[in-house]
């Protein structure tokens, strides 16, 4: 791909076996920190509830401590789930956020539970969760209030999301997705799509999804054309043979429910000496292909390649590992080979 690739962050904030949340949390800023300094454009925090693995369960407050402590890098939610929630609090969260660091905020946006059905019910109960039938009007409501633009007929019409006049600037909103749907929806409001190549499972198809994204996309006022991000899963080291190390407690971690693991990351000393079933060893190495893992000239490499496959020169990278040092020395590594700091 002859044109410059963009990178960023995507961070699901992993918990090392025997770690703390706190602790979980501060890695997050530091790294937000230092890829801000490798040039990375965007980074984005993740949702997770009831997790042993992920420490992110509030993405709203995250961002709000990760733009405070940086000073340029975009930062935003990769994604809200927002079938848990009402567009009105999340627009009131995001504008708030944006009038602290304006031009700064990105408002990726899910309909994915983030969780088991049973967590699900919980972050709603005692109302009853919501219909993900209506995730189309609760976006397009949830665009509204960010502009201050519900129409006339609209039920709340009049409601604001912020004191004030109307805002000079709002958060970008992306749709996530890991299907047709997302895409289809992001396509119609002409809104920007990030696709979720990362879970190892998506690759066959996400072309395809991208491909109906551009399709479908109609002109608006957020965007004159298609904007996609496809996001990964990489892990970058000095040799090969240490990037596979590095990589072992995030793979023996994705099959942890093969496993019943429940603890957090394993250490990758622990983790390559796990003795795997069968059916968790068939599922590692059915997940295996779909990552950029390797020495920086083939990970660069690998992104290359799955950023030509999806057409776009915008790229998001998910990095898990045990030690918080391999982390920050593989988006260096990456940022490297890629020329990032260089432009």
């Amino acid at each position: 791909m002859k044109e410059k690739i963009t990178l960023s962050v995507v961070d699901q904030s992993p918990m090392r076996k025997g770690s703390t949340a706190t602790e979980s949390l501060r890695e997050t800023v530091m790294l937000a920190q230092a890829t801000e300094e490798y040039g990375y454009a965007r980074y984005w925090v993740a949702e997770h509830h009831n997790s042993t693995s992920f420490s992110g369960n509030s993405p709203e407050i995250l961002i709000g401590q990760i733009a405070a402590n940086t000073s340029k890098i975009r930062v935003g939610s990769g994604g809200v789930m927002l079938p848990h929630y009402s567009a009105l609090k999340v627009a009131e969260q995001f504008r708030t956020l944006d009038a602290f660091y304006p031009g700064r905020i990105d408002l990726g946006i899910g309909r994915a539970p983030g969780s088991d059905q049973r967590t699900a019910l919980a972050l709603t109960y005692p109302r009853p969760p919501a219909d993900v039938n209506r995730f189309p009007q609760m976006v397009s409501d949830l665009l509204a209030f960010l502009g201050d633009d519900l129409s006339d007929d609209h039920p709340f019409a009049g409601l604001r999301a912020q004191a004030g006049p109307p805002p000079t600037t709002v958060p970008e909103v992306w749709l996530l997705g890991s299907s047709d749907f997302s895409a289809r929806l992001a396509g119609l409001l002409g809104l920007p799509f990030a696709f979720a190549d990362f879970f190892g499972t998506t690759g066959e198809y996400g072309p395809a999804v991208a491909h109906l994204y551009r399709e479908q996309f109609k002109p608006s006022k957020y965007l004159s054309e298609p904007k996609l991000n496809v996001t990964v899963q990489a892990l970058c080291a000095p040799t090969e043979e240490e990037a596979q190390f590095v990589a072992s407690s995030r793979n023996l971690n994705k099959a942890g429910q093969h496993l019943n693991l429940d603890e957090g990351l394993l250490s990758p000393e622990e983790a390559t000496a796990y003795r795997l079933t069968d059916m968790a060893k068939q599922y590692i190495d059915s997940l295996k292909p779909a990552y950029a893992d390797g020495t920086p000239e083939q990970v660069r490499d690998r992104i290359v390649q799955i950023a030509a496959n999806y057409g776009t020169t915008d790229v998001g990278i998910v990095t898990n590992c045990y030690y918080f040092e391999h982390r920050v020395r593989s988006y260096s590594l990456i940022a490297e080979a890629f020329g990032v700091g260089d432009r």
